[in-house]
């Protein structure tokens, strides 16, 4: 009898399938995954690949994102319930009629959300390359960022570009705490703060290291006999170990936690083993997007890849 692992080596061969894994995913969804990254290198991947079958080990929006680069291809995802908070204080309705206000703004909409916000959008980013796509717009327009606001003022202030931002914020690095840095830094002098641009500015105005994901888990590879206290969802550990097994890595707790010293995303944890597993063996369940949305909500991802590629 064939173990979880083998049967999902088994079916990928048999489906022509990938298995794409968010570096925030548990860590035996990373160990089989065919490639593991941040959103920008999820979709770069998902673009290039040629397999008949993804399936996408993340939340909804990457899926779709997937879905959306490879319209043909069946893509599956471990469940469908697997939100993410800044998709959900972003109501399309409340967008459309606050761009509305906006109206002579290049809307840029960061990639972590939803389909219709893509849809409305000028230019999507990634937390990866969002500094060269903003400097890569007109500067005879203002700019609307969203749904981010974390990450829209900390842009702001990288690129000098005064932005219009939307009200919302990642659950996960909006609860990093600056006195629990303090408190960190104090009993780990020498330890550098590695900290993702969705936490908010009194979080990173402590960071020795401001980064996406992938920039972040660099950073321990350049440095692999270094000690850190990484403020990003817990997941990175994962691949951080890995590549600097040497490393001293100190996760940083969300506000008020003092017992388990991590932060992990709720909605990223809803993915099981199990649940790619089954995902391989029913087809199921599919990303089906409406062709005319995905028309609108492809074109700013395309835009993306031309301003940065």
């Amino acid at each position: 009898m064939m173990s979880t692992v083998e049967e999902i080596a088994d079916l990928k061969r048999q489906h022509n399938a990938v298995v794409l894994a968010h570096y925030y995913q548990r860590p035996e969804i990373q160990d089989v995954a065919d490639a593991v990254g941040d959103s920008l290198q999820l979709a770069l991947a998902a673009q290039q690949t040629q397999a008949d079958v993804i399936v996408l080990a993340g939340v909804r929006f990457m899926a779709e994102t997937a879905k959306l680069l490879n319209p043909d291809t069946i893509v599956l995802a471990p469940t469908l319930d697997a939100s993410c908070s800044l998709v959900e204080q972003s109501p399309p309705d409340a967008y459309r009629e606050f761009l509305a206000a906006h109206a002579d703004h290049t809307v840029v909409s960061y990639v972590n959300s939803g389909l219709e916000m893509k849809a409305m959008s000028d230019v999507v980013c990634t937390s990866a390359n969002a500094e060269r796509v903003i400097a890569a717009l007109p500067h005879d327009r203002p700019l609307v960022f969203g749904p981010d606001r974390h990450l829209g003022a900390w842009l702001q202030q990288r690129t000098g570009r005064p932005m219009v931002l939307w009200n919302a914020e990642c659950e996960v690095h909006a609860a990093f705490d600056a006195q629990q840095l303090d408190t960190l830094r104090l009993a780990n002098p020498n330890a550098r703060i590695l900290a993702h641009p969705e936490c908010p500015s009194p979080v990173l105005e402590r960071a020795d290291v401001i980064g996406s994901t992938s920039a972040l888990l660099t950073y321990v590879m350049d440095h692999p006999h270094d000690s850190f206290i990484v403020a990003t969802e817990v997941g990175i550990l994962h691949k951080m170990r890995h590549h600097a097994p040497l490393a001293t890595l100190i996760p940083a707790p969300p506000l008020h936690v003092t017992e388990c010293a991590c932060s992990a995303c709720p909605h990223m944890k809803m993915n099981t083993l199990d649940g790619v597993l089954n995902a391989l063996r029913t087809l199921a369940p599919r990303i089906e997007i409406d062709a005319e949305l995905a028309a609108r909500a492809v074109r700013p991802i395309y835009r993306m890849f031309e301003l940065v590629q």
